[in-house]
């Protein structure tokens, strides 16, 4: 894995800015391995890494390398070569797709998706979508075809503004079924993949307070090196639960890793909202205004972060809580 850090970190060196997804793709950074394998921190330390260098490029190399797990997961088709994915199974009430077709195999696709990220720049997709009598079904879709339309339309946003999230319009578009009606969402993977997105939201931060780390080298600025240390208070635990997570996980694969990616996600999440009033702090202005990838960092990761659902993950994960039957507990 560390030579793989080196060429990913090469290939940012070499493209001047940040390389593309279609460029990890081509240097072979998108065979990472499935989770629940048995590497599955070595998984999640891509996802961070990129989402150190670039968030909104993170955004669609999750999405890229989560789709190639969940066809791997339920036996779909097997990608093209070349080919590159998103992973579109948001399901805001004002947006939802209908999947028609009989039993599994050739299906499709009507209605609109929202927050299709990188929609212009990949050339497939995992749509999540309702079959006629209400049951959630996912389908494969190649994107360039008379039946897709990739709008302009519902991404005016400034941070993740580089993901390209717009909306997306299928009108009778051909899709592959992949899994059986609820596969999607009942699937090992559903949380572990969860539990990927927690990593980018830590490379993320991580890209942050190395910036912040790198301004305090032989600073005697006191204010400065206080906030330094109280980022590395904040990051170092939630990293030993990156670690912890990944284990447990690779431990119980056919499990359902719920309650540990929520706890994963909701601890990185607050981790990340310190480092980013520790960061803004420390620094000022004029960092913040003058250094563009600092910037776009601290712009992104408040965007990325609300892909957690706040106080309904809070509920959700006391609910598990208090309705397991634990006498181990909190016990050191």
């Amino acid at each position: 894995m560390n030579e793989t850090m080196a060429r990913l970190h090469a290939l940012a060196d070499a493209s001047g800015s940040r390389p593309g997804l279609r460029e990890l793709a081509s240097a072979g950074l998108d065979q990472l391995p499935l989770p629940g394998a048995g590497q599955t921190l070595l998984r999640w330390r891509m996802l961070a890494e990129v989402a150190a260098l670039d968030l909104s490029l993170a955004k669609l190399y999750e999405g890229h390398t989560d789709a190639m797990a969940i066809l791997a997961e339920l036996s779909g088709p097997s990608p093209e070569a070349g080919s590159l994915w998103g992973t579109w199974c948001a399901e805001p009430p004002d947006a939802r797709v209908q999947i028609r077709g009989a039993g599994t195999g050739a299906v499709r696709l009507n209605g609109r998706k929202s927050w299709c990220s990188g929609a212009a720049e990949v050339s497939h997709a995992l749509v999540s979508g309702w079959t006629e009598d209400g049951k959630p079904w996912l389908a494969a879709v190649a994107l360039r075809q008379a039946g897709v339309r990739v709008t302009r339309e519902g991404w005016p946003a400034v941070g993740m503004a580089a993901s390209g999230s717009v909306d997306v319009v299928f009108e009778d578009a051909e899709a592959t079924a992949v899994g059986a009606p609820g596969d999607y969402l009942s699937r090992p993977g559903f949380w572990q993949g969860g539990g990927g997105i927690a990593a980018c939201w830590f490379g993320g931060a991580a890209g942050i307070a190395r910036t912040l780390r790198a301004r305090c080298a032989n600073s005697s600025d006191a204010h400065r090196l206080a906030h330094l240390g109280a980022v590395e208070a904040a990051l170092r635990p939630a990293l030993a639960l990156l670690r912890e997570t990944a284990a447990w996980i690779d431990a119980h694969p056919q499990d359902s890793a719920q309650t540990p990616a929520l706890t994963l996600r909701l601890a990185v999440e607050a981790a990340a909202q310190q480092v980013l009033q520790h960061a803004s702090r420390a620094l000022g202005a004029g960092p913040l205004c003058r250094d563009e990838r600092l910037a776009r960092a601290v712009a992104d990761l408040p965007i990325y972060l609300r892909q957690s659902h706040a106080e309904r993950d809070l509920e959700s994960l006391g609910r598990q809580l208090a309705e397991a039957n634990d006498k181990e507990w909190l016990q050191p």
